[in-house]
């Protein structure tokens, strides 16, 4: 079976990194963590700088090697050949994300690296502008979302079982305050793309989404 490149969009709260996860795993193929990039070039900022400015972040993004594999049913990240897996989940580096993250020519590059990486094949990434911008020639494109009630009832469940009170009204609203975000955004914003496949997974399972997928991915 030829590897495929899967790329998955959708609003927030829709499940796409359990279920690319998920799918990874059964394919054996590397799942591309957009985030863990971003937070693999904030730690390599926070090693070479005391100052966090856009200045010092930029003159790191250019130059930087990001890379994601498959190993003992793992995702490791690797900064210049040096591997970070641990390492950038620290409080530290989740402090400078966001100013990492907000650095336009930053977005340019792990866009570029995303696309080096897809290269190869056997990936599935997730994002809000994946199949429309990043990979627009990925062999399946699959736009996975579900109603705001549902994501927001999924939400409220999570924060529960973590031991936090929940207002389901209050979530919801958030929830569609960040998809007109993502939606109105001027970069790059959360459309689904003409070829992509719909699943909307308001009614159902996890299994039966990542079931759903494997099919179009072997078929």
């Amino acid at each position: 079976m030829n590897k495929k490149v899967i790329a998955i969009d959708g609003p927030a709260g829709a499940g796409k990194s359990t279920v690319s996860k998920m799918v990874a795993a059964k394919l054996g193929y590397v799942y591309i963590d957009t985030g863990a990039m971003y937070r693999a070039v904030a730690c390599k900022v926070l090693r070479e700088h005391k100052n966090v400015t856009d200045e010092n972040i930029i003159s790191i993004a250019k130059d930087i090697e990001v890379d994601l594999t498959y190993e003992d049913g793992l995702t490791k990240v690797f900064v210049d050949g040096d591997e970070v897996t641990n390492e950038i989940r620290m409080p530290l580096v989740s402090h400078v994300v966001p100013k990492v993250a907000k650095v336009g020519f930053v977005r340019e590059k792990l866009t570029e690296l995303q696309r080096k990486m897809a290269s190869r094949g056997g990936v599935i990434m997730d994002g809000r502008d994946i199949a429309t911008h990043v990979l627009p020639n990925a062999d399946v494109k699959i736009y996975l979302t579900a109603s705001i009630e549902e994501r927001a009832r999924r939400r409220c469940d999570e924060l529960k079982a973590k031991g936090y009170e929940t207002d389901f009204d209050s979530i919801a609203k958030e929830i569609a305050f960040r998809d007109k975000q993502d939606m109105e955004r001027d970069l790059a914003p959360l459309i689904k793309a003409d070829d992509a496949t719909l699943i909307d997974s308001s009614d159902m399972t996890i299994d039966e989404v990542v079931e759903k997928i494997l099919k179009m991915c072997t078929d």
